[in-house]
């Protein structure tokens, strides 16, 4: 018997360093397909308690599934990296 095919009806957003820190969870799941404006618009509503959020997320580079984003929205089983700028080198 084989296994059901799993549909992903989630994108699953990533936050690293400063963006986690202003989050205050590693990672979330969001209902897809949505524009990355509209993700942004997203998380920030979810977490109204921070502050510095919508800050740090205007100076993120953004990955998704790995790769910088072309135009379009994400896809449902895709994975979105908020990474803000390290310092260093």
């Amino acid at each position: 018997m084989n296994a059901p095919d799993v549909i992903a009806t989630t994108i699953t957003v990533r936050y690293w360093a400063g963006a986690r820190a202003a989050v205050g969870v590693p990672e979330e799941s969001y209902a897809g397909p949505i524009g990355l404006a509209e993700l942004r618009e997203a998380v920030i509503a979810r977490h109204p308690g921070s502050d510095r959020l919508a800050g740090v997320l205007a100076v993120c580079s953004v990955l998704v599934d790995g790769r910088q984003p072309q135009a379009g929205s994400v896809e449902p089983g895709s994975v979105v990296e908020f990474l803000p700028p390290f310092a260093g080198g």
